[in-house]
């Protein structure tokens, strides 16, 4: 098993191909390019609404759910680094 290549920064300003898709001619959906930029909104928007809601559970008692809103906060984090890397690397969107 050969690893995948490299791809260089001008593949991903020009943007990856999308999968094969067999319907293409026939009506199939087109290729699409991820919105790096719509996920990262959302990822922060989600940082700031868990934030707030888990220190506002914490203050008033609810722990549990608290914790939930920091789990969801760091998966939230985890995504937006993950965008900011592809959207480093040079990728569309």
């Amino acid at each position: 098993m050969t690893s995948p290549r490299k791809r260089s920064r001008e593949e991903y300003e020009r943007g990856l191909p999308d999968y094969h898709d067999p319907t293409a001619g026939v009506g199939g959906a087109a290729p699409t390019l991820s919105p790096l930029t719509l996920r990262a909104v959302i990822a922060g928007i989600m940082i700031l609404i868990t934030g707030g809601a888990g220190g506002w559970m914490f203050a008033h008692g609810y722990a549990g759910f608290g914790i939930a809103f920091v789990v969801l906060g760091l998966v939230s984090v985890g995504d937006l680094l993950w965008v900011l890397h592809r959207k480093h690397r040079g990728e569309p969107g």
